[in-house]
C-alpha cells in the first residue's frame, strides 16, 4: 500500500507541473502534496531517474523550483503532446479492451505499440506501477463474424462520404434476412458493439442496425442529402441502442434504498428530480418507450415504480407476471385449491 500511494502522489506532481509551466517550488510541491520537503526531494529525483525531463533552477526569492520541460520523449514526434499527455494515453491502453473488434481497433493497438517502444523501460515500469488509475470491465461482447472489421470498414467510409448503401441484414424481430437500400448516417459504439444509424428510404424512417447482423453492405456511387431531423448524438431520445421513436414524458418513483443510486447519475439529457418526504424520489424523463426503457425499469424491481404513462406502467406489469410465470406458474398455484375443492369432505370427529 505504501508504495501505491507513492506512485500515485509522483504521477499528481507530474500533473501539477505539466499544468505550471513556469514551474513549482519544492514548498509549494509539498504543500499540494501534503508531505514533508524531503519527501518531495526524493519524489522529484525518483522522477528524474525514470527517464522523465524534470529540470530545477534557483529564483531570486532563493527557493528551487522544479519544473517539467518541453523536451518530448522518443515515443513523441510531435512536440504539441506533452509529457503527460502521452502517459496518459499509454495508461489508457486498457480501454481498447472494451470495444474489441472495431475497425480501428487495430490501428490504436499499433499507436499504443509504438508508444510503448518509445518510452524508457523505467517510465513503462513507473507507468505500469501506477494502481487503479484505469481499470475498465467490458460488458457484455457481441460476437461478431470474419467480414466484421471489413463491413465496418466500408460503412464509415459510406457514411463519411453520403453515399447510399445496399445492405443484407439478419432481422431478429422477423427472424430471417433481408435486403434493404440505406442511407448511412453513421456508426454507434453503445453496450458492447456497433450501431449503423441510417435512413431507409422503403419506410421513410431513421433505423438502428446492428452491425454483428449485417452480412454484406455494398457502397453504391449514388449520394444522398442527408435528413435535417437526424440527430447529432447517437440514440439520443433513447437509454439504449434506439433511434427514430418519438419521446414521452416518462414519471418513475425510486424507493429510499436506491434513491442515492439514482441521485448520484445522470440517466438522461431530459432529467428532472423531484425529492420525496418519505426518502423516495421521483424522476422524470422525455425518452422513448422501447425495450431498453422497460428493461431499465425492471433492473430495480420492486423498488421502482412507473407513475406515468400508464401504458408503460401496464407493460411492466405484464412483463412482471410473465417473469413470475416462468418461475411460478399461476395454473400450478391455483391447482392445489381447486383440486381441494373437488375432494369429498370428511366428516368430523
Amino acid at each position: 500500500m505504501p508504495r501505491n500511494a507513492e506512485v500515485i502522489r509522483q504521477w499528481n506532481i507530474l500533473l501539477l507541473l505539466d499544468r505550471k509551466r513556469l514551474g513549482l517550488s519544492v514548498d509549494d510541491l509539498a504543500q499540494e502534496a501534503a508531505v514533508g520537503k524531503r519527501t518531495i526531494w526524493r519524489d522529484v529525483a525518483a522522477l528524474q531517474e525514470a527517464g522523465f525531463p524534470l529540470t530545477s533552477e534557483k529564483r531570486d526569492d532563493s527557493r528551487t523550483y522544479w519544473m517539467l520541460t518541453n523536451m518530448p520523449l522518443k515515443a513523441v514526434q510531435d512536440p504539441g503532446l506533452s509529457t503527460t499527455e502521452v502517459c496518459s494515453l499509454y495508461m489508457s491502453r486498457a480501454l481498447l479492451n472494451a470495444m474489441p473488434g472495431a475497425a480501428f481497433t487495430d490501428g490504436l493497438s499499433a499507436l499504443m505499440k509504438k508508444i510503448e517502444k518509445g518510452l524508457s523501460p523505467r517510465v513503462r515500469k513507473f507507468l505500469d506501477d501506477l494502481p487503479g488509475v484505469i481499470k475498465v470491465k467490458a460488458g457484455a461482447l457481441k460476437k461478431h463474424a470474419k467480414n466484421y472489421d471489413e463491413v465496418v470498414a466500408r460503412l464509415i467510409e459510406a457514411s463519411s462520404g453520403h453515399k447510399v448503401g445496399q445492405m443484407r441484414y439478419f432481422s431478429a424481430s422477423s427472424n430471417r434476412e433481408k435486403d434493404y437500400v440505406v442511407h448511412p448516417y453513421h456508426v454507434a459504439y453503445f453496450d458492447g458493439g456497433l450501431y449503423l444509424t441510417a435512413f431507409v428510404p422503403e419506410y421513410r424512417q431513421i433505423r438502428n442496425f446492428a452491425v454483428e447482423r449485417i452480412k454484406t453492405f455494398t457502397q453504391t456511387q449514388q449520394t444522398f442529402e442527408p435528413r435535417v431531423d437526424a440527430a447529432d448524438s447517437p440514440f439520443a431520445e433513447s437509454l439504449g441502442a434506439n433511434q427514430g421513436g418519438r419521446p414521452e414524458r416518462v414519471e418513475i418513483e425510486f424507493a429510499p434504498r436506491v434513491a442515492r443510486y439514482i441521485r448520484d447519475r445522470e440517466w438522461h439529457a431530459s432529467q428532472q428530480l423531484r425529492e420525496l418526504s418519505n426518502g423516495s424520489v421521483r424522476l422524470t424523463l422525455k425518452v422513448c418507450r422501447d425495450w431498453a426503457l422497460r428493461s431499465w425499469v425492471l433492473g430495480f424491481g420492486p423498488h421502482a415504480r412507473v407513475i406515468a404513462p400508464s401504458v408503460l406502467a401496464q407493460e411492466i406489469l405484464e412483463q412482471l407476471e410473465e417473469a413470475r410465470d416462468a418461475y411460478a406458474p399461476r395454473l400450478a398455484l391455483e391447482m392445489p385449491a381447486t383440486y381441494l375443492s373437488m375432494q369429498p369432505r370428511l366428516p368430523i370427529r
